[in-house]
């Protein structure tokens, strides 16, 4: 199964100050928009989100379609097909994707200590 480029998401209390944080250990601004209170750092292929006030706990993100530069890849596995997979193995899913729909789509799990697992698919 692929699940696409992998990235962390925090949920943080002050994104100047874990911005600030971030760059002094080697990261630079991606993406994003700071006025908004989200940011993407990357270091390296290394990809950390910093979203202040967007959701209540960290989240493991995967992204179908992308690769660790944001870039589409011509070839991937579909997150409908991920999806299917996962349920195939017994997987509860917190948020289903439309299985008759194509493109951009989400889906949402929890591993066996609660941790939140997004996939993300943009293309």
């Amino acid at each position: 199964m692929q699940l696409g480029n992998f990235s962390v998401s925090l949920n943080v209390k002050n994104i100047q100050a874990s911005k600030q944080f971030y760059e002094t250990i080697g990261f630079s601004i991606f993406g994003g928009d700071i006025s908004q209170n989200w940011l993407i750092m990357k270091n390296g292929n290394a990809t950390v989100g910093l979203f202040q006030g967007m959701f209540d706990q960290n989240i493991l993100t995967f992204n179908p379609g992308w690769n660790s530069n944001a870039e589409a890849l011509h070839s991937f596995m579909d997150i409908r097909e991920v999806q299917k997979q996962l349920k195939n193995k017994g997987i509860e899913l917190d948020l289903e994707a439309d299985e008759k729909s194509s493109g951009p789509a989400n889906i949402m799990l929890k591993d066996p200590d609660g941790n939140s697992i997004l996939i993300d698919q943009h293309v």
